[in-house]
């Protein structure tokens, strides 16, 4: 099998692996008790909130630990736009993952006002178009570091620094981001960051919500005083040590992982332009390493995908999020891609254990494809 759909997920490292296993066989306490059989994962929950803050710039104190991008999108917009009675105004992009749009859906029902940003063709928010949006009246904007479909990385820093002149929280979902590009909160002036550890070669169902000191937030899970008393829950002990570790093997080998994959990425262009494949390529320039999106005008993208599957290989035709629906994504449509190279697009998404090889066999199948009756 070839593995091409790593904007989805991806392997757990087995350096991850390898660190979870004593915390789910020997050391399995529970971090909050106060016997000496807990010291051991409560320590090891320490240092992995001081790992996961050092590979984003932030304190250790600011990291909160989630069960993934979804509840910490959720936590971000439902506790910060409810949080100022006279800040009644969300901002966000047409573009982001349906945690976000959902989210902002929700407060709508309870009387708060949403704005939908349109980027440009190339999924860009550019500070111009969030400029003529932005009033005194908005209590948080939220925009994607990286779009889960074209790859496009969006300017965080001129977005947070427009949020923050009129006194508006700025989060960020930077779950297709992180561990593939550098991530400096205080940098890119980030009050709120969402992150899902499946996205960079860590396990499923655990992530984190880095918040910026300062910041009015009240508890999104009611129970215990886990995380300081803002989410409770018994940590996913196991899930967080694995996430630290993937992590960090990403973000110290972020220039080595990011040139590969991106020669992986070039190999593949290059060869489906050698094999006079036509395409038409989305996400402008400035895109995340291996991620492509392609669209083959007049084509059926999930016919691609049902054929490239039976040869062996796994790739998407959209958000994974949203496989199950034949519609045009919510992205597509809100850069205006033409329906006939829109039905025809796929997403092939390459990661660092894929191969030269995987990607001739990616180009060999399309081509065989898309080629498949023509005279």
């Amino acid at each position: 099998m070839i593995y091409a759909d790593n904007a989805a997920t991806t392997k757990l490292d087995t350096d991850a692996f390898e660190a979870m296993k004593p915390f789910l066989l020997g050391e399995y306490g529970n971090a909050s008790g106060i016997y000496s059989f807990s010291r051991v994962p409560k320590r090891a929950l320490k240092d992995a909130r001081e790992i996961i803050a050092q590979c984003i710039h932030a304190s250790p104190e600011e990291i909160y630990f989630t069960s993934g991008g979804t509840e910490s999108d959720n936590w971000a917009v439902k506790i910060i736009a409810g949080s100022d009675e006279k800040k009644r105004t969300v901002i966000t992009s047409a573009i982001e993952h349906h945690a976000i749009l959902n989210s902002c859906r929700v407060m709508e029902g309870r009387g708060y006002s949403v704005v939908y940003m349109t980027p440009d063709k190339d999924g860009i928010i550019a500070s111009e178009i969030l400029k003529r949006h932005i009033t005194d009246t908005v209590s948080l904007v939220t925009v994607m570091s990286a779009n889960n479909e074209l790859g496009t990385i969006q300017p965080i820093r001129e977005l947070s620094n427009l949020a923050h002149e009129h006194d508006a929280v700025f989060h960020t979902d930077a779950v297709q981001a992180i561990g593939h590009i550098d991530i400096n909160v205080d940098e890119m002036g980030i009050d709120m960051l969402s992150a899902s550890a499946h996205k960079f070669n860590g396990p499923k169902g655990v992530g984190f919500l880095y918040i910026r000191k300062g910041t009015n937030v009240s508890p999104y899970l009611d129970g215990g005083s886990q995380e300081s008393g803002l989410r409770a829950g018994t940590e996913n002990v196991p899930g967080i040590v694995g996430m630290a570790v993937a992590l960090k093997s990403n973000i110290e080998n972020l220039k080595t992982n990011r040139d590969y994959v991106r020669k992986l990425e070039r190999h593949l262009l290059e060869k489906l332009s050698d094999f006079n494949v036509s395409y038409v390529r989305n996400g402008g320039e400035n895109t995340l390493p291996g991620l492509i999106s392609l669209s083959f005008d007049g084509r059926d993208g999930e016919a691609i995908l049902h054929r490239l599957d039976l040869m062996g290989i796994s790739i998407a035709t959209g958000s994974a999020c949203n496989s199950h629906s034949k519609e045009i994504s919510h992205v597509l449509k809100a850069i205006n891609l033409p329906e006939s190279l829109a039905k025809g697009t796929v997403r092939i998404s390459l990661g660092k254990n894929n191969t030269e090889q995987d990607v001739d066999a990616i180009a060999d199948g399309l081509k065989k494809i898309l080629f498949h009756n023509r005279n």
